[in-house]
């Protein structure tokens, strides 16, 4: 399986393994093997950068999590967390979807429930960055 090189300054090395024609990759926070998607390739990559190199406890982040908005039932990519209160909502899509304002949308109507104060939305390769202040989000560089 030919996976793409993500935007992350650092390598991580992931476990990939293989059960006839389907790849798996080894989730560290969850303790288990998952199907090989490209957004999940994308998932484990913040996973370790968060783990890795921020230095997170895995029990600070919580992966796909179901979120009720507006009488819908969502999921939520991942959530960072501090002492149990929100810090960083992170939303991901595979490498081949483009970050566009439907996707920012997206994040920011999960985060009028999170309320968490910076948001990330990544599809691997592009990375936005966003700080949740006075009632509006404010860009800024994405900083590894």
């Amino acid at each position: 399986m030919q996976l793409p090189k993500l935007n992350f300054n650092t390598e991580f090395d992931l476990k990939i393994k293989q059960d006839k024609d389907t790849f798996f990759i080894y989730d560290s926070v969850r303790k288990m093997w998952l199907v090989l998607t490209p957004e999940e390739w994308v998932r484990q990559h913040w996973v370790a950068y968060f783990l890795k190199i921020k230095k997170k406890n895995a029990s600070s982040l919580i992966l796909e999590q179901k979120l009720e908005l507006n009488s819908t039932t969502k999921r939520l990519d991942m959530l960072v967390t501090h002492r149990t209160k929100a810090q960083i909502l992170v939303e991901l899509k595979a490498p081949n979807i483009n970050l566009t304002e439907k996707q920012f949308e997206q994040i920011a109507r999960y985060n009028s429930v999170i309320q968490a104060p910076e948001i990330i939305l990544s599809n691997g390769l592009h990375h936005i960055f966003a700080k949740y202040l006075d009632g509006q989000y404010r860009f800024e560089a994405f900083e590894f």
